[in-house]
Formats: C-alpha cells, sequence, structure tokens
C-alpha cells in the first residue's frame, strides 16, 4: 500500500512539478517535495538536485532555477 502511495505522489509530482516549479529556488522546491513524500508515509528516500542535461537514476519529481536543474526521487 505503501509503495502504491509513493508511486502516486511521484507521478504526481511528475505531472504538475515542471509546470509549478519552473520560477522555484531548488531548495524550496526540494523541502517541498521531501513533506509531501514523507506524509505518504515513505521514510527511506533519496531526493537529489542535479543539472537539467545530466542523467540521473530515478524519476524526475521537479524542475527549479528557471528549468536549469533537475530534482530526483529515488527510493531506498
Amino acid at each position: 500500500m505503501v509503495k502504491l502511495i509513493a508511486a502516486a505522489v511521484v507521478v504526481g509530482l511528475a505531472i504538475s512539478g515542471p509546470a509549478l516549479a519552473q520560477r522555484k529556488d531548488c531548495g524550496e522546491l526540494k523541502t517541498e517535495i521531501e513533506a509531501k513524500i514523507k506524509k505518504n508515509g515513505v521514510e527511506k528516500f533519496s531526493l537529489d538536485v542535479v543539472d537539467a542535461d545530466k542523467q540521473a537514476e530515478g524519476k524526475v519529481v521537479g524542475t527549479c532555477d528557471g528549468g536549469t536543474k533537475k530534482i530526483v526521487y529515488k527510493r531506498d
């Protein structure tokens, strides 16, 4: 059940994240995403901020700094 909720959060963030986060600071957006994931009961995960053009293992859940960076979610 927790995995299903986490997957729904990730999908929802992936869909809405780019549209809502284009102008947000990466630290601020990362904190917001982290709070939403924890609220859904996921305890072991990582969020990494990487350059938008870099490959990263995990699911992109948002973009920030005007689209120059992305936030990548990975469940531990």
